[in-house]
């Protein structure tokens, strides 16, 4: 796979209809050691725990200041680091493989599982129940993302739906419901909250959920230069994800409020109770387990079959739990 030369700013912000929001711009940190963090999230709800980390104050309370860029998937957050656009974003495994490959990008976190939200959903009117169903079929696929390499690598060669069996349809995930009604596609590989609206408007079945293929962790990346040069910042910013994943533990009213708000806004119409279901299979956990190891081992050995990457990662470059270790000190 070839990565896209990352995207001016300008760019990003006239593809996605996103704008960069800046906190505190002109104020001086709360402290002379705190820099300011451009905050890379994406919009579907893999980047939603990050939304409400921004709107909870957590960060305020710590003394930091932030700009948050919105596309609408974790590739394009990415791609932005490795521009050097972005400070700090989330995205699956795959993506942080890929990203330290092109960038030399870093994780200092798992944030989340997010396997049970990443589905197959098909046109309901096709009535296709199965993942060998799909052949010769028009498949939505955020080409780059970590679900579509998860979905094209691991999960059709086990039901033996290769690439070559299916139409790959480039599409951002935030486009696959109104294609599905528009009857140009047949299926979509989609998440959260696009799969329960197209469930709960009778639009499309899941047929399928990765969680039995892959948890996929989400990470909070980091460029090299960020962790370097301002480590009491990263620090700080852990420290306030471990402060807000009370609220994803034990107040999910408040959390669902603020992120079916998100949604809400932006036009989206999904009944309440349907989107705190959809919420509820993102499992926010943040921390650095000991097994993240050898799952990106496992998953950088795909990658490196299948030419996605172009050397195994230098682990003690790419993985820096010691930021979390100090945070939780």
């Amino acid at each position: 796979m070839t990565i896209k030369p990352a995207l001016t700013r300008r760019q990003y912000l006239a593809a996605t209809g996103a704008s960069a929001l800046v906190l505190g711009l002109g104020a001086q940190p709360g402290s002379a050691q705190m820099a300011m963090i451009r905050q890379g999230y994406q919009t579907n709800i893999w980047g939603m725990p990050t939304y409400y980390l921004m709107k909870s104050g957590a960060l305020e309370r710590r003394g930091l200041k932030f700009q948050e860029f919105a596309v609408p998937s974790g590739n394009l957050t990415m791609q932005q680091m490795v521009g050097r656009q972005v400070d700090l974003g989330t995205y699956a495994g795959q993506s942080f493989l890929i990203g330290h490959d092109r960038g030399g990008l870093v994780a200092i976190a798992l944030i989340e599982y997010v396997g049970k939200t990443a589905q197959v959903v098909t046109r309901k009117d096709l009535n296709i129940t199965s993942i060998e169903g799909l052949k010769g079929k028009k498949i939505a696929n955020q080409v780059g993302s970590s679900i579509a390499n998860v979905f094209v690598d691991t999960i059709g060669p086990k039901f033996g739906l290769r690439k070559a069996d299916f139409q790959e349809i480039r599409m951002n995930v935030n486009d696959m419901v109104a294609a599905m009604v528009a009857r140009t596609i047949d299926a979509m590989v989609n998440v959260e909250p696009y799969n329960a609206i197209a469930v709960a408007d009778g639009i499309g079945v899941s047929i399928l959920d990765f969680s039995g293929f892959d948890r996929m962790p989400v990470l909070m990346a980091a460029t090299p230069e960020f962790v370097d040069k301002h480590p009491a910042t990263v620090v700080a910013y852990l420290q306030a994800w471990r402060d807000v994943a009370a609220d994803f533990k034990s107040n999910s009213e408040k959390v669902t409020n603020v992120i079916h708000g998100f949604f809400t806004d932006k036009g989206y119409k999904m009944d309440r109770k349907a989107f705190a279901q959809a919420l509820a299979r993102v499992e926010v956990s943040p921390g650095f387990p000991a097994e993240l190891h050898g799952y990106l081992q496992n998953e950088a050995e795909v990658l490196l079959r299948e030419k996605k990457i172009n050397a195994m990662p230098d682990w003690k470059k790419a993985l820096r739990p010691e930021f979390w270790a100090k945070a939780s000190s």
